[in-house]
């Protein structure tokens, strides 16, 4: 068993960032990292909207430097995945991955969502390289090209408008014959010149030469007729999963599964802080992400901060504090 102060679950920008606060206030922190490191951002090519980079930086590196400047404090990476937590008996609270069991002081979850995929030909492959699921962070790549976003909800609808900035054409396809958008944004999507819509239609495949995007197998589910369309980029709006699943109900979610959190970061369990796209359903992006995550450690650090001093008055330690 071990034990430490902070354990963070999830390694994307809001994981990654509240590693450098923590360690840099001394106390011992491990992330575990799941899967990849980085989250969603380590999918991402080319990052272009990150402060402090200029020239813009592909996600991977963003992901890797972060973690270099929390282990330069001494932040340690455990690259595992959480397989199950008991927040129920409240600090420290345990947690076990693949292959550690710990007890931690507290928790920091920046575990983030899942977006939902197509599950076609094409799409992982084309990841990072015109597949995208993210319209603000990807938009400006395609400036006077033709796209394609998939969906039929209020965010696909969004992000075409949004498209439409940067986009010569925006084609939006959707498998039903009516949109499930609000009004106000069909109104503002079909009276904008670039936006273009197909029904009762999905995509079989996503095909590309030199390493990118050209174009999409296009199939009408009513006929059964296919055709093959050049496009640049395909967007995917359909729905994004929190991966919250593993905390089971020991968290306050709202009805979609996001955690609610208070302005401070905290959760329903006290002494587990939350940031990032666990409970951000409505930014998703990585420097709101950070920020979120800077602010779910500073609660961390203020909160442990004064645990200690009421267990002092006790005359108790805290249990992580006793080392491994």
């Amino acid at each position: 068993m071990r034990k430490v102060r902070v354990l963070i679950i999830g390694s994307g920008p809001a994981g990654l960032t509240a590693a450098i606060y923590t360690s840099r206030a001394q106390l011992s922190t491990v992330v575990v990292t799941g899967k990849q490191l980085g989250g969603q951002i380590a999918t991402t090519h080319d990052v272009d909207n990150f402060p402090g980079f200029p020239d813009g930086i592909t996600g991977p590196e963003l992901a890797e430097r972060i973690k270099a400047q929390s282990e330069r404090f001494g932040a340690e990476y455990d690259y595992d995945i959480v397989t199950e937590v008991d927040f129920t008996k409240g600090s420290p609270f345990y947690v076990k991955t693949q292959n550690t069991e710990y007890l931690a002081d507290a928790v920091i979850v920046t575990i983030g969502a899942t977006p939902r995929k197509l599950n076609i030909p094409g799409e992982e492959e084309y990841t990072g390289r015109g597949v995208s699921w993210c319209a603000t962070c990807d938009g400006f790549f395609f400036r006077g090209k033709e796209i394609i976003v998939v969906g039929g909800g209020d965010s696909a609808l969004q992000e075409a408008i949004f498209l439409t900035k940067f986009c010569t054409e925006v084609t939006v396809v959707h498998r039903r014959d009516t949109l499930r958008a609000s009004v106000a944004l069909q109104k503002r999507a079909m009276e904008n010149e670039r936006i273009k819509f197909v029904y009762d239609t999905v995509i079989d495949e996503i095909h590309g030469a030199d390493g990118k995007v050209n174009a999409v197998t296009l199939r009408n589910v009513k006929t059964d007729a296919t055709e093959k369309r050049d496009i640049a980029g395909v967007f995917i709006f359909v729905g994004y999963d929190p991966n919250s699943g593993i905390f089971g109900t020991q968290l306050k979610t709202d009805d979609l599964g996001y955690f609610i959190v208070d302005d401070f970061m905290r959760t329903s369990v006290e002494g587990v802080f939350a940031g990032g796209e666990i409970h951000d359903n409505y930014f998703r992006q990585a420097i709101t992400a950070s920020g979120q995550g800077a602010a779910a450690a500073l609660s961390t650090v203020n909160w442990l901060g004064e645990r200690e001093r009421q267990l002092q008055d006790l005359g108790e330690t805290p249990l992580a504090a006793t080392g491994d």
